[in-house]
Parts: structure tokens; sequence; C-alpha cells
């Protein structure tokens, strides 16, 4: 009797080494789908896709749980770039995630315009902006995605997008 219950849990803890083992190899499997993923992603962070940065909907990608037309800021290009990593059809980036750029922009701040309210550098993802409370913004312009997120909180619409350099 003793040896059958032994038995039983030796099998018992050989099935959940198994699930934990395939549960493990699946997460990892997906985890580093998700990377190659991101790396087509053009690291605006901006949302338009629904979800909060690139990062995230590279993941949500990799569990099929969204689709590779989703980013307007990678254009055509990311998304025959990532149906060609997932062997999926490309399809046009969905309107409703917003328009894709034909040139690259970035935010460029009317410095006397600016009150120093610093709502700009709360909204920007990728902290391209610089300055502080009570003190004129600048933009710099090589780490700007182009989001557009620092243009609806600022009080006195002080931004402007301009084609930016590629870099």
């Amino acid at each position: 009797m003793l040896a059958a219950a032994l038995l039983t849990l030796a099998l018992l803890a050989t099935l959940l080494a198994v699930l934990h083992f395939q549960a493990h190899a699946t997460d990892t499997t997906e985890q580093r789908l998700a990377e190659r993923i991101e790396a087509l992603l053009p690291q605006t962070q901006c949302g338009r896709c629904t979800f909060e940065g690139c990062k995230p909907y590279a993941r949500a990608i990799a569990r099929g749980e969204a689709g590779i037309n989703q980013c307007p800021p990678g254009g055509e290009s990311t998304v025959h770039a990532l149906a060609r990593l997932l062997g999926r059809p490309a399809e046009p980036v969905g309107a409703e995630f917003g328009s894709v750029p034909t040139v690259r922009v970035v935010a460029w701040i009317d410095e006397a315009a600016c009150i120093g309210c610093a709502k700009c550098i709360q909204a920007c993802p990728v902290d391209a902006i610089i300055g502080a409370a009570k003190f004129m913004h600048t933009v710099s312009s090589q780490h700007c995605t182009g989001c557009e997120l620092c243009i609806p909180p600022c009080p006195v619409d002080c931004f402007d997008l301009c084609p930016g350099d590629p870099g």
C-alpha cells in the first residue's frame, strides 16, 4: 500500500514537472517572438495601437491578441516586416489607429509662447522634452518620435510638428 502511494506521488510529481516545463517553454517561445516583433516596431511609444507602448503591443501580437496593422508610425513597411516574420498576409494600417506619416516629424516648441507648465514633459513617453516647471521648454529632436502626445495637454498651443531628420 505504501509502495502504491509512493508510486502515485512520483507519477503526479512527474506530470506536474512536465506541465511546468511545457508552460515555461511556451512562455519563453512567446517572449522571444515578442522581442523579435518589438525590434521591428518604431519605438514611438505613442499608444495609437491602443496599447501603452511598443513592448505591450509586441506582446499582444505574439499572443495573437492584436493585429499587425495597428502602428501608424511604423506604416506599411512595419506591417510588411511583421507579416514576413509571422508568416501572415500584410494588410493596410487600420484607419482607426490614425494616419500614417509621410515624413518623419518632430515636435517644436514656440519658446516665446511656452509658459513652463510642464504638462508636455509629463506627457512625453520618451523624455524628449527638456525643461522644468515655470521655465521655458525645448524638444530634443534626436529623441523626439513625433508621437504628438505633447500637443493635447499644452494649454497655450505652443507646439508644431515639423519635418525632422531621420536620426
